[in-house]
């Protein structure tokens, strides 16, 4: 069996003999919190012990729950025009990373800023914005494949002063010149897959001659979940795939369940698991994305346990 928690497994008899299986739940070690989100959580607990006032710019992870939870302890959730009219206040920055425009904002406003900016993405900041300091006077287009309006690609964009140009998909690549040199980088969260696809394509269009560089920028951290978690999802009748409606990261690793294992579920709440589960069914695994907190895997796997009880 692949590697996690699992719940239980046991035969059920009375004095009339066997009854039945219980169901067999195994909790998906591999999925959870990455390290960035992990980091940004710590931060906001850590000064939540020590202020009264806390924001954070937008929600610190992609799941309701996590977010109404550290809500609770005096976390404000606030976007960025809320933001523009804070004075003298602490503002924590989540792992996805802003664009410098809010640290110059900050720095005007006198707002101490508690930067849980995720290393992954700081580093691939820096990185992109030394490429346009270099290439912004070479006529080159700096492209970032990922997902538009994500909080990490409007960081990312905005190291290339609103220039860089974002695709999703190979669809989206008309919208380049390849008579033109060509820099691509990549959202961190992205798959491989889909990045090796944009590479392959745009070397196929690229005019003889003209410069195409690329550089995969994805965090293997959130990569190799791909092949782990697929391998997880075949290993059972049935799966939960648990995250937030919000999470990109969450859609992509659901989809590739579900391939793996046409009987994979998305829910966000434990309360969305409302009947037993089909006949037939003995293992079901519990799985979840980057911004899924363990807390809410191991309630959804008490909640199969209850609803199968005597299956």
């Amino acid at each position: 069996m692949f590697g996690g928690s699992v719940l239980s497994l046991c035969v059920l008899t009375n004095s009339n003999g066997w009854i039945g299986f219980m169901i067999e739940v195994e909790i998906d070690k591999g999925s959870g919190f990455c390290f960035g989100v992990v980091t940004a959580i710590a931060s906001a607990e850590r000064e939540l012990e020590n202020t009264d006032t806390l924001y954070c710019l937008g929600d610190i992870v992609h799941n309701s729950l996590e977010v109404e939870r550290l809500e609770k302890r005096g976390l404000h959730t606030i976007d960025h025009e809320a933001f523009a009219s804070l004075r003298n206040q602490k503002v924590l920055l989540r792992a996805h990373g802003e664009p410098p425009s809010t640290y110059a904002l900050a720095k005007q406003n006198n707002i101490t800023i508690i930067d849980a900016t995720c290393p992954v993405v700081l580093r691939l900041q820096r990185k992109i914005h030394k490429c346009y300091q270099e290439t912004r006077d070479k006529d080159t287009q700096l492209v970032i494949y990922g997902k538009k309006g994500h909080a990490e690609v409007n960081g990312l964009v905005g190291q290339t002063e609103g220039t860089a140009i974002v695709i999703e998909k190979v669809g989206d690549l008309d919208r380049l010149d390849f008579n033109r040199a060509i820099c691509l980088f990549s959202q961190t969260t992205k798959s491989l897959d889909g990045f090796q696809t944009i590479v392959s394509e745009i070397k196929k269009r690229m005019a003889d001659g003209v410069e195409f560089n690329y550089y995969d920028t994805i965090c293997r951290q959130v990569a190799n979940r791909l092949p782990n978690i697929k391998e997880f999802a075949s290993s059972h009748d049935w799966v939960y795939f648990v995250a937030g409606s919000k999470s990109s990261n969450g859609k992509m690793l659901f989809e590739e369940c579900r391939q793996a294992n046409p009987n994979t579920q998305f829910i966000s709440a434990v309360e969305e698991i409302t009947e037993p589960l089909p006949e037939g069914v003995r293992t079901v695994g519990v799985c979840g994305a980057t911004s899924t907190p363990k807390w809410l895997m191991e309630k959804v796997a008490v909640r199969i346990k209850e609803l199968n009880v005597n299956k």
